[in-house]
């Protein structure tokens, strides 16, 4: 007789942690409590996280109270497993339902899986309970983030100033979150398939494409991208026309230390009509530019995070299931996965070999080339948003007197568009 679990204790006895959590995932609402436990405690044991074998040890016995429940919940939300944080602290709340600390804790659980709107109903079925701090603020940013824009605003603007200090970086993000979302409300219909929208509202990021393809399940975003030159060279373009329309004037571009960034900051230079420097940290009036900022560590990273005067930090394919730690200022396109055009490119006979020519021909290739042909250009498909030229312009514009502004904040959330993920 099989049972709800074997594929779960198979994956942990050959090690595939990862795929044993993802298993867990649609048991996790569905399953018994005490016996979902034990699995936890059996995958954190074998990856030695003693603190969660041991709290949920604790749940996996019967009777359990609040207080187990709560630990439980409180070590998966820490140890990056919220989903499986979610059942526990509902129990412990229903046990105890006056405990504030278990409220925010699946508040908090619910959030880090984004599961804002769920948030939301939760917050509100106990809306008698809430602090300003942090409960109604965490009210007004899940209300945001689930696309409820005007109800949001309306309550981040009756937000008081936290008495806490250590609450002050969350509430100026919000501000500046609610800021951005009302510059570009008039131009855009921050939607669930607002991802331009949203993205900018959200991390102050512009985003200067998006992927026409099947567009009612991935929103905007690129599932697997093989990239071109001319979808490069669009990206520049819009990149020089959002910064027109925000009338900043870089001196110069900016190369991060890979192969890939040269040859797009080679291009940069040239489409921007500046010249190429040396990137260093804290250099101001110059764009910086990367192809993937996620190809690089915290020892490049780490000096992009103060804004520098005049600094724009470009990007031109960003990760959205796994989102920088440095969010860029623009981001040309988002995918999952994706190939350089120059890099080894997959083929009706197998993988072909990578362009290994010197950086500045194949960026002489990708200032050439005509944006018109970036099959995202010219493939728009039924039901997705107008993502012409003029369309980008009005939007930038909308966007130009909040954008550069403000610190680079990881954003550690999807926000209210989804797309599927591979």
């Amino acid at each position: 007789m099989t049972n709800a679990f074997d594929d779960v204790r198979r994956l942990v006895d050959t090690g595939d942690i990862p795929a044993a959590v993802r298993a867990l995932r649609p048991l996790a609402d569905t399953e018994p409590l005490p016996a979902l436990a034990e699995q936890v405690r059996a995958l954190a044991a074998a990856v030695g996280y003693d603190d969660l074998a041991g709290a949920a040890a604790e749940v996996a016995r019967r009777p359990v109270g609040p207080q187990p429940l709560y630990d439980f919940g409180r070590r998966c939300t820490e140890r990056g497993i919220p989903f499986l944080a979610v059942p526990a602290l509902r129990e412990a709340l229903r046990l105890a339902p006056e405990a504030r600390p278990v409220l925010y804790t699946l508040a908090t659980a619910l959030e880090a899986d984004d599961r804002h709107a769920e948030v939301v109903e939760v917050l509100l079925r106990h809306e008698s309970m809430l602090e300003p701090w942090p409960g109604r603020y965490l009210l007004a940013f899940n209300t945001l983030l689930a696309g409820d824009t005007a109800t949001a605003l309306d309550r981040i603007a009756r937000l008081p100033e936290p008495s806490d200090a250590g609450w002050g970086w969350a509430h100026d993000r919000l501000r500046r979150m609610a800021g951005r979302a009302e510059a570009v409300a008039r131009v855009t219909p921050l939607d669930g398939g607002d991802l331009r929208g949203w993205q900018f509202a959200l991390t102050g990021t512009l985003l200067g494409t998006l992927s026409p393809y099947g567009f009612g399940v991935m929103a905007g975003r690129y599932g697997y991208l093989g990239d071109s030159r001319a979808g490069c060279r669009r990206g520049l373009d819009r990149l020089a026309a959002a910064l027109d329309a925000a009338g900043v004037r870089p001196t110069a571009v900016s190369a991060l230390p890979g192969r890939a960034d040269r040859i797009l900051a080679l291009a940069a230079a040239e489409v921007l009509g500046v010249p190429l420097e040396p990137y260093a940290p804290g250099r101001a009036d110059t764009v910086v530019v990367a192809y993937d900022l996620a190809a690089h560590g915290e020892e490049v990273l780490g000096g992009l995070r103060e804004r520098a005067p005049g600094q724009v930090l470009y990007e031109h394919a960003g990760s959205w299931t796994e989102p920088d730690t440095v969010p860029a200022d623009f981001t040309a396109l988002q995918r999952q996965f994706g190939t350089e055009p120059w890099g080894s490119q997959l083929g009706p006979d197998g993988r072909g070999p990578a362009d290994d020519r010197p950086e500045e021909d194949i960026a002489r290739d990708v200032v050439a080339a005509d944006p018109s042909d970036d099959p995202s250009a010219s493939d728009t498909e039924d039901g997705s948003p107008d993502d012409g030229d003029p369309a980008f312009v009005r939007f930038a514009t909308a966007a130009a007197a909040l954008w550069l502004t403000g610190p680079r904040l990881p954003a550690g959330f999807t926000g209210p568009v989804r797309s599927a993920r591979f």
